[in-house]
């Protein structure tokens, strides 16, 4: 049975890109006769608001989507994502890395390469390694001292560890319009962040936590996650996970051609329903 979900985050209100997101989704489904889920990605306990969860059910709703229940609330879930985190340490996978935003892109800007908007992942542009080969000693002591500091996967120990070529089913055509089997490039995101000191996960291990323990089998989202895909295909070989088959859609974009976004204040589905719009003129505008 086919499974999919939509799973967004409560840091605003959705807009219509979000919309052509979750009737594809739910739609995929439904042609099948498989199961939706509705997942709340709230590790983000900063800017998450319980007003946005709200607001997304409602929206939801009144888009005529309907969801398998219980509803999972990442916020629910840190124990288990721990324990995935513990399983790569124990692997000797992770290594903390204090550096700041400020201090990796003056890194970046000292090796003199410029990365192309084309080579940069969901994550940005690479981590230079910084703190890849610190001494054991000098990373206790900074952690002793109670210094910040995120846990990173030392990306190309985890590929040789693996020893194999990973491959991922794309149904949907991603930004490169191809479908069929993909092989997967962990590699060129880098040395992601997977924790925080005082968080312990991020988007790509709760999500392939997440969606082994749902079931999810076909993972419905938009392009601009393709180059994520690559990464969490590790992850899942790492953490003995199912792999589900992946169908990466366009995304909604503004007149101006970016892409629709909670921080750029894109119009939300609220407000197009308060003008008037009906679930059937918002798929027309979503040209579903």
């Amino acid at each position: 049975m086919i499974v999919t979900r939509f799973a967004p985050s409560p840091t605003g209100f959705l807009h219509l890109g979000h919309a052509y997101a979750a009737l594809t989704a739910c739609d995929t489904a439904t042609r099948q006769g498989g199961r939706f889920l509705l997942r709340i990605e709230d590790i983000d306990v900063t800017r998450c608001r319980p007003e946005f969860e709200a607001a997304i059910y409602d929206d939801l709703a009144w888009l005529g989507v309907r969801w398998d229940m219980p509803v999972r609330r990442q916020s629910e879930h840190f124990a288990v994502y721990a324990a995935a985190l513990e399983t790569l340490r124990g692997r000797d996978l992770l290594y903390p890395c204090f550096c700041t935003r400020k201090e990796i892109a003056a890194e970046i800007a000292r090796a003199g390469v410029a990365p192309q908007a084309s080579e940069l992942g969901p994550d940005g542009a690479h981590y230079p390694g910084i703190c890849r080969k610190l001494a054991p000693e000098v990373r206790s002591q900074r952690i002793a001292a109670g210094a910040p500091y995120a846990l990173r996967l030392d990306t190309a120990k985890a590929i040789e560890q693996v020893g194999r070529i990973l491959t991922f089913e794309e149904l949907g055509g991603g930004p490169n319009g191809e479908t069929g089997r993909q092989q997967a490039k962990p590699e060129t995101l880098g040395d992601i962040v997977l924790a925080r000191k005082e968080l312990p996960t991020s988007y790509h291990l709760a999500v392939v936590v997440d969606d082994a323990l749902q079931g999810v089998t076909r993972v419905t989202r938009g392009e601009d996650l393709f180059a994520a895909t690559h990464i969490q295909r590790l992850l899942q070989s790492l953490l003995e996970l199912p792999e589900p088959s992946y169908a990466h859609h366009r995304v909604i974009r503004d007149a101006s051609g970016r892409k629709l976004s909670k921080r750029d204040f894109a119009v939300t589905l609220s407000s197009l329903r308060h003008a008037g719009a009906t679930p059937e003129s918002i798929r027309a505008m979503a040209a579903l």
